[in-house]
């Protein structure tokens, strides 16, 4: 039987992906910066707030963030754990519903502001079309921290790959690699060092390009750009074209006996076959493997 395995776009193993939340002037640089050297992000944004003093008026929206992503921020920032079920969904809701007159797509995608969610919020957020949200907090250091209270507990704690590369294993609460003020530049070569074909790893990061300009440290996503950037195992994707292209591989049809493949979606799907042989598997195509 073939050994199938799902991959990245172009047979590569790794993604980039970046998220940057309230659409604060500074994106102009940010996104500057980014398409300089061929990177992409999610820009999650607040449609009540965009004309309001600091922010990218909504005029603006779809020349600056083309070829990147446009996701829901809710209208208005609340913590929205605390508020009643019906303002949640009004929240994310309505964001919605402005983000895409401006856009002209489907917004799938979502950053929880401050950091608030809780199950609710997060069964609301997938009822309204949300596919993705994003959490606030660093995933190296809540994988450090199951390890270092792992003697504390009554069973085995699984924590993904130690450096916070491993693939979400729930895209409604999904929990980036790091902040870009967390050690960005050394995760950048960390990442870029791993090589075990026989995995597939993700680096994400979040923030919000405000920081730059506060902290002084334009200079710091930059130099992450240009190191980690023209990478021949890299996949350069949004937030929601790494969740389509899970979903894609998901719909794939194989053979019993892993001989063949149909894809039913529209879009192309990607397999690594015994180990050495990148298969492009097209939609509506069925392949030989």
């Amino acid at each position: 039987m073939n050994k199938v395995y799902k991959a990245f776009p172009g047979g590569k193993h790794k993604v980039l992906t970046l998220s940057y939340d309230d659409g604060k002037e500074e994106d102009r640089r940010l996104v500057k910066i980014l398409n300089k050297y061929g990177i992409k992000a999610t820009f999650n944004l607040n449609s009540d707030l965009a004309d309001t003093k600091g922010r990218i008026p909504m005029s603006e929206w779809k020349e600056l963030y083309a070829g990147h992503e446009v996701a829901a921020h809710t209208c208005n920032h609340p913590t929205i754990a605390r508020c009643p079920g019906s303002e949640i969904a009004g929240q994310i809701l309505n964001d919605r519903i402005e983000l895409e007159k401006v856009m002209g797509y489907p917004v799938r995608g979502l950053a929880f502001p401050n950091g608030s969610y809780d199950d609710r919020c997060c069964n609301i957020a997938s009822d309204l079309g949300i596919e993705y949200a994003r959490l606030v907090g660093d995933k190296y250091a809540a994988v450090h921290a199951a390890k270092k209270y792992a003697k504390y507990a009554e069973g085995p704690i699984l924590v993904g790959d130690e450096n916070g590369f491993d693939m979400p294993s729930d895209y409604m609460r999904w929990l980036f690699t790091c902040h870009h003020n967390h050690n960005l530049i050394q995760f950048g070569k960390d990442f870029m060092s791993l090589k075990k074909c026989q995995y597939l790893y993700m680096m994400s990061v979040w923030g919000h390009s405000f920081e730059f300009e506060k902290d002084n440290t334009w200079y710091l996503i930059e130099e992450f750009c240009e190191m980690i950037s023209g990478q021949d195992d890299i996949w350069y994707a949004t937030n929601i074209e790494i969740v389509d292209n899970e979903k894609v591989f998901s719909n794939l049809k194989f053979a019993a006996d892993n001989s063949f493949v149909y894809n039913p979606s529209a879009a192309s799907a990607w397999l690594v076959v015994n180990d050495n042989n990148i298969v492009e598997v097209k939609g509506g195509e069925t392949v030989q493997l």
